[in-house]
């Protein structure tokens, strides 16, 4: 690319890249959307809180509201 800079180079390879990404998920979400039962989907389950736990026995300080700083 002969009479362009090195900054108009950096940004046409990273706007390559950048259209590059869209196109692999356009690709993605069409084969998704073609064959739904190849992908299962993930279930999320929040993880128990362990009353236990030393880092839920720390003090938070108390703001009393009628108090001006």
């Amino acid at each position: 690319m002969a009479g362009r800079g090195p900054q108009s180079f950096k940004k046409r390879q990273k706007e390559q890249q950048r259209k590059e990404k869209q196109e692999e998920k356009r690709a993605k979400r069409l084969e998704r959307k073609q064959n739904p039962g190849a992908f299962p989907t993930i279930d999320y389950e929040p993880a128990e809180f362990d009353t236990d736990d030393e880092s839920s026995e720390r003090e938070t300080p108390a703001i009393d509201a009628g108090e001006s700083r």
